[in-house]
């Protein structure tokens, strides 16, 4: 009998031992953009090599995708080629598309086989963000990084004003009576500017949000996709109100402003106060070198803000594998633990109630009461602008809302042609569900 060589022998001893037998990783890659300023790409790698190092049973890749935006377009096309990603990290109010469109799977049947009902896997997490990841009946997305629209101050300049720093205004009024104070002008330049908001596609129309929101509007049906209330007093009001500081008052800059612009200005202090996401936190704590503050979103008739951030969505067309190793993934970074770090090293609040619990989350909130502030103004949030074909309507508002930001519209005129689009956009879905009635 002859000898068995050195590899059959190898592997013989793996065999014995059950290795080679072993199945592979799945492999899995997850969507994700970068919407805001800091060193967030870099860190999605370190977690995913933290996830995998802990599961070696799965391979998962973090794939950058640009804004939310270019995240969207990429994520249907990827899907439309047969090509899904096992997870993304989604616009949260870009979620009600894919269920209309049938290219994301509802998430009940793997919540239930955790044992778990769907109430009991929601209730984790705020109530505010409910609305963009729940509907239809169904639990579709999963929470995941979040944000509402804060009021940055510079308190030198409140100082140097005679303005309280401990007392930032809390209404329409107050704040523009603190802007026209805070601008400063150097015959007909303006040197310092009271109050910058970001006017850039999609910012624009979140602040909007905010703004119709703080005036008592609702801005869209939460229950149906194919309505959307931008003719109304309430977004009158809030566009009137913007106008004025722009033309009237003088101390918004004309024209549109990108986001960047906006932060730019206010670390140079060339702006008093701005109008920035919680997920901006981390990047202005880092950058500021005069003093700061943070504060609610003002109000005119009531406190209220748009949810903003991203949820985990899971598209249709994976196999068995690769949807066990994306819910494995999606429990894992919407965990206390993970959302908690998460938070801190962004600055968005954590969607997971349990992640505020943990000693190291109270002792960074203690140390950094602006991200508190954050968390208390949730209270006051709603969900997130969702509707047929989002961005399309969105930007039927924002197209209009430049125009009057740049002195080529009035209000009213404005929002009559932003309403008259965007339900021509959204006139397809209308007609295949509230119009098609039975013959």
């Amino acid at each position: 009998m002859r000898p068995l060589s050195k590899v059959a022998l190898a592997t013989a001893f793996a065999l014995s031992l059950g290795l080679g037998s072993a199945e592979a990783a799945t492999e899995i890659e997850m969507f994700f953009p970068v919407p805001v300023e800091g060193k967030l790409a870099k860190e999605m790698q370190n977690l995913m090599e933290r996830f995998n190092a802990a599961h070696p049973e799965i391979r998962a890749k973090a794939v950058y995708t640009g804004t939310y935006d270019e995240t969207n377009l990429k994520t249907h096309a990827a899907i439309k080629a047969g090509r899904p990603p096992a997870a993304v990290i989604m616009s949260a109010n870009f979620v009600l598309e894919y269920q209309i469109g049938d290219e994301i799977e509802a998430l009940d049947p793997l919540v239930e086989a955790d044992g778990k009902t769907a109430d009991e896997f929601m209730n984790r997490f705020w109530p505010a963000l409910h609305g963009n990841a729940r509907f239809a009946g169904k639990i579709w997305a999963v929470p995941f990084h979040n944000s509402t629209p804060l009021l940055y101050y510079n308190t030198d300049h409140f100082k140097e004003v005679g303005l309280d720093p401990a007392k930032p205004p809390k209404t329409w009024a107050e704040w523009a009576d603190a802007a026209k104070k805070l601008t400063k002008r150097d015959g007909d330049k303006t040197v310092r500017w009271g109050l910058m908001l970001p006017s850039n596609y999609d910012y624009l129309g979140w602040i909007m949000t905010a703004l119709d929101m703080s005036n008592g509007g609702q801005y869209y049906n939460t229950e149906y996709g194919g309505e959307v209330y931008y003719d109304q007093p309430s977004m009158r009001g809030a566009l009137t109100f913007v106008d004025n500081l722009v033309h009237r008052d003088k101390v918004m800059p004309e024209g549109v402003t990108d986001g960047k612009v906006v932060s730019t200005a206010f670390f140079a202090g060339e702006a008093s106060m701005v109008s920035l996401s919680t997920g901006s936190l981390s990047f202005i704590r880092e950058n500021m070198k005069q003093g700061y503050a943070v504060a609610f979103v003002p109000a005119n008739i009531r406190n209220g803000v748009a949810i903003g951030g991203a949820s985990l969505m899971m598209p249709k067309g994976l196999t068995a594998e690769q949807k066990k190793a994306s819910w494995t993934l999606i429990n894992w970074l919407t965990s206390p633990e993970i959302s908690g770090h998460w938070s801190r090293f962004t600055g968005y609040f954590a969607p997971n109630k349990a992640a505020y619990e943990l000693p190291e989350m109270k002792k960074f909130l203690s140390e950094n009461p602006d991200a508190e502030v954050a968390v208390d103004q949730l209270a006051y949030a709603r969900s997130w602008f969702a509707t047929y074909s989002t961005v399309a309507v969105r930007k039927a508002l924002e197209d209009e809302v430049q125009a009057v930001l740049s002195g080529k519209k009035k209000p009213l005129e404005a929002l009559k042609a932003a309403q008259a689009k965007a339900e021509e956009i959204m006139s397809p879905y209308v007609a295949a569900t509230a119009m098609n009635l039975p013959k």
